[in-house]
């Protein structure tokens, strides 16, 4: 989708006067492009903006890249799925009032690691939030097609579980603030995503049953699950009591998190969180479950999770423990594995329903709509990811690993 119209020069003069606190700020030129190509980004209009401007104080000139991130106001279908969810607003005021809170909360026990993006502007009117553009600093989006190597996962891990350790911390602290955060991929308001969800797993029952015969008993399962699954969905988001709940980013993938690399040993060596329309207050194995199941690489998936979960919670636990959290205890290793298995349906639904979607190579049907659409172009859409011979191969090993531990049976224990 093209940029809002509205997004013009006197827009974004006025945006960086309000950031600069300088009503006099001149913008001297601008230039505009999408940041995203189709199919690389569904949850709204990503554009890159780069301004050059002059300040009225000192006459300074400057030049900066933002990216400008906009809801589907031009679209009103896609706005009527999305509202029940409320996703810009909520994803403007995590920027303006929850991440820079946790960020504090690292200086406090002497961490100065950086997890997210800073926020230039934030307009409720409008539904639009400006970022300073990381790829100025030289961090860049992973190949989604590729997948994350250890290395890769690893950095991402020690972000994630400094943000989760932290927002248990402030959510102690300020007497359950993050708890109004209740609206993930699967909540107990709307069930608008059922089209996508729901359909993706009717899609898949469909092809393994044309094209899979040995695996024909999973097909039905899926068929047999596709009624309950909404219901499902909402009993492994909900909070369970007596754990360390946290602030979950909630759509975890390799799109969601921008990295650095050293120019000399093209290694990973930092990462920035991003995008936090879906975020939620809820059990942090649930943001695991999804990174590991839409975009590691596939012998890590297959063997190195245990390794993984591992590595995660040992700084999940020992931020918690320097901040002096005291509201549940800290877990042990074998409590968190426990709970790990608790929400493992998620894995289930982020590798079968939502990884082909995002390792999708065929972008000519790749849009919201298309997403969401039960119309042909929208059943055409579903079924055409899981002719992805890297989806086909998932499938085939992952369907038996999930029946084996009562995934695809109706009557899950909660």
């Amino acid at each position: 989708m093209d940029a809002p119209e509205w997004l013009s020069e006197n827009y974004i003069q006025e945006a960086l006067r309000v950031h600069h606190k300088d009503p006099g700020l001149h913008l001297r030129s601008m230039h505009v492009q999408p940041a995203m190509g189709k199919g690389e980004n569904y949850g709204g209009v990503l554009t890159r903006v780069k301004a050059k401007y002059q300040l009225s104080r000192n006459q300074q000139r400057l030049e900066k890249c933002m990216i400008v991130k906009t809801s589907f106001e031009d679209d009103p279908v896609a706005s009527a799925i999305m509202a029940p969810y409320d996703v810009f607003n909520r994803e403007m005021q995590i920027y303006e009032e929850v991440l820079p809170k946790l960020s504090e909360l690292l200086r406090e026990i002497d961490d100065t690691d950086e997890l997210f993006a800073t926020a230039i502007h934030v307009d409720y009117k409008r539904q639009l939030l400006i970022f300073e553009d990381l790829s100025e600093r030289g961090f860049v989006m992973a190949n989604r097609l590729h997948g994350l190597d250890m290395p890769h996962v690893k950095l991402i891990l020690r972000k994630l579980a400094k943000m989760h350790a932290t927002s248990a911390v402030w959510n102690e602290r300020q007497n359950g603030c993050l708890e109004k955060y209740d609206r993930g991929f699967f909540n107990r308001y709307t069930d608008n995503y059922s089209p996508y969800f729901v359909g993706s797993l009717l899609a898949c029952a469909e092809y393994v049953l044309k094209n899979m015969p040995d695996y024909r008993f999973y097909a039905d399962k899926l068929k047999a699950l596709a009624p309950h699954y909404m219901e499902i969905g909402k009993r492994c988001f909900a909070v369970t009591p007596g754990q360390v709940n946290v602030f979950a980013h909630g759509d975890m993938w390799v799109n969601n998190v921008m990295i650095k690399y050293d120019p000399k040993t093209s290694e990973p060596v930092d990462v920035r969180l991003i995008d936090f329309q879906y975020s939620f207050w809820g059990s942090p194995t649930l943001d695991l479950h999804h990174l590991f199941n839409t975009s590691l690489q596939e012998p890590l998936r297959l063997a190195k999770q245990d390794i993984l979960f591992q590595y995660y919670h040992g700084i999940f636990s020992d931020v918690l423990k320097r901040l002096n959290y005291g509201a549940h205890p800290v877990p042990t290793l074998h409590m968190f594995r426990q709970e790990v298995e608790q929400k493992r349906f998620f894995a289930f639904h982020s590798a079968c329903v939502i990884q082909p979607v995002m390792i999708n190579e065929d972008t000519a049907d790749a849009d919201f709509n298309s997403l969401m659409g039960e119309d042909e172009r929208g059943l055409k859409f579903k079924y055409s990811v899981y002719c992805n011979s890297r989806v086909q191969k998932n499938l085939s090993n992952l369907l038996p690993l999930f029946n084996r531990r009562g995934l695809l049976d109706v009557n899950q224990a909660d």
